[in-house]
C-alpha cells in the first residue's frame, strides 16, 4: 500500500489568499464577456473609448491609471449636458477645441452637447468599470447623484424631453407590412416584423439569436418559439412563447421561401434574392424597421425598440391584462413597462372623450324644452 501523500508531489505553488492570479483574472473576465450580450459589449467599449479620449484631453491621464474622484464625474456632466445661460441660450462647458478633437478622433459623432441618456449611460459604464477593478465608485458620490438629478429636472423644465423611439402600434405596423411585397426580402421582413411584434415585443438581440431549432409547430396557425438567455433572463432556461394567426402564417411563408433544418432563423439576403447562411445583426434589424417605415411614408423616430414599445402600447389600447403582457415581454420592472402600457390604455379611455362624445355631453347640446325660460 502506498502511503505517499499525493499533495507532496504536486509541483504547484499555492495561491495567495488575497488578490487574483493573472490567469484567474483573465478567466473571470472571459466569463463576464461571454455572459454579456454583444450589443452591451459594444456599447461598453464605445463608452470606455470615449472616457479614455476625454480623460486624456481634459486631464492628461489614462483611464487605467486608477480610481477617478467624484470631481471628474461632475466635470464630465457639466462638460456634456447643455444648460441655459443668462440669455436663454443653451451651451455646454466643454471647450470647443476639445469638442472638435473628440469628433476628429471619431469617438464622438458630432459637435455639441450630448443627450441626457447618453451621459447617464456613460456614467453607468464608468461605475461598472470601477466595480470591476474594485475601486471606489465616483458616481455614488452624493454630489454626482444630486447634480445628475437636478440636471434632468432642469432640462425637463426647459422642454428638453428624453428621446424615446416611436412606438409601433397596430396602424403603423400594418402600414409597414403593406410594403413587404418585394419578393423574398418582403417575405423575410414580414415574418421578422410579425414575430418580433406579435411574439411579445422581442428585442433585436433576441430576434437575431433565434434559430430554426428553437421552433415547434403546433398546427397550421400556431408555432411556439423558445427563448434562451436574454437581457433580463440570463439563467439559460428555455421559455416557449406562442406565435399565432397572421404571424404564424408569415413564418410559414418565410420557412417555405428559405427552408432550413438548423441555423439562424432570420438570415441575410444577397443579390438576386439569394438567402445566405449568416444571421442578421442587430443593426440590420434596426435598418429593416427604418426602411419599412420610410417605404410606408411614416413619420417618427423608428428603431428596433419600436417593436417592443409598440407591442406593450397596443396591448394597453386593447385592454390586455398587464400580467399577460409581461409574461410575453419578460419585463422584470413594472415601472419600465407601465409607461408604455398606460399610454396605450389612455388612448381608448372614456376619460379622453368626456367632451362631445359622452351621453352627458349630448344631453347638454340638445335644445332646451320650450316651456323652460332661459
Amino acid at each position: 500500500m502506498n502511503n505517499t501523500d499525493p499533495f507532496e508531489v504536486l509541483p504547484i505553488a499555492p495561491l495567495a489568499l488575497h488578490g487574483l492570479a493573472d490567469s484567474t483574472q483573465a478567466a473571470a473576465e472571459a466569463f463576464i464577456a461571454a455572459g454579456t450580450a454583444a450589443n452591451t459589449v459594444r456599447s461598453y467599449r464605445s463608452a470606455l473609448a470615449y472616457w479614455a479620449a476625454w480623460l486624456q484631453l481634459r486631464y492628461g491621464r489614462a483611464i487605467g491609471d486608477g480610481a477617478l474622484p467624484s470631481d471628474v464625474a461632475v466635470q464630465f456632466i457639466v462638460d456634456h449636458l447643455a444648460r441655459p445661460d443668462a440669455d436663454g441660450d443653451w451651451s455646454q462647458l466643454l471647450p470647443a477645441q476639445l469638442d472638435a478633437a473628440l469628433v476628429a478622433a471619431r469617438v464622438k459623432g458630432k459637435l455639441g452637447a450630448l443627450a441626457f441618456n447618453t451621459v447617464n449611460h456613460r456614467l453607468a459604464v464608468l461605475a461598472k468599470w470601477h466595480r470591476l477593478n474594485d475601486w471606489d465608485n465616483p458616481c455614488e458620490a452624493p454630489t454626482v447623484k444630486t447634480l445628475l438629478r437636478e440636471a434632468r429636472k432642469a432640462q425637463a423644465r426647459q422642454g428638453v424631453a428624453l428621446r424615446k423611439k416611436t412606438a409601433m402600434v397596430l396602424e403603423p405596423l400594418q402600414a409597414m407590412l403593406a410594403t413587404c411585397t418585394d419578393g423574398v426580402r418582403g417575405v423575410r421582413d414580414r415574418a421578422l416584423l410579425l414575430l418580433a411584434w406579435s411574439g411579445g415585443g422581442r428585442r433585436r438581440s433576441e430576434v437575431t439569436a433565434l434559430r430554426v431549432e428553437d421552433l415547434r409547430r403546433l398546427d397550421a396557425d400556431t408555432w411556439l418559439y423558445a427563448l434562451g438567455a436574454t437581457k433580463t433572463d440570463t439563467g439559460g432556461v428555455r421559455r416557449e412563447k406562442p406565435l399565432r394567426g397572421p404571424a404564424a402564417q408569415a413564418l410559414n411563408a418565410w420557412l417555405a421561401a428559405a427552408p432550413a433544418s438548423s441555423g439562424p432563423l432570420f438570415r441575410r439576403l444577397y443579390k438576386g434574392g439569394r438567402v445566405g447562411s449568416a444571421s442578421l445583426s442587430g443593426d440590420q434589424v434596426a435598418r429593416i424597421v427604418k426602411r419599412r417605415a420610410q417605404l410606408a411614408g411614416l413619420e417618427g423616430d423608428w428603431a428596433a425598440h419600436s417593436l417592443r414599445s409598440g407591442f406593450v402600447t397596443e396591448a394597453g389600447r386593447q385592454g390586455v391584462p398587464l400580467g399577460e403582457v409581461m409574461a410575453m415581454t419578460e419585463h422584470r420592472s413594472v415601472t419600465t413597462v407601465m409607461g408604455y402600457f398606460q399610454a396605450g390604455a389612455l388612448l381608448e379611455s372614456r376619460a379622453s372623450l368626456l367632451f362631445g362624445e359622452s351621453p352627458v355631453a349630448e344631453t347638454v347640446n340638445e335644445a332646451p324644452p320650450t316651456d323652460v325660460q332661459t
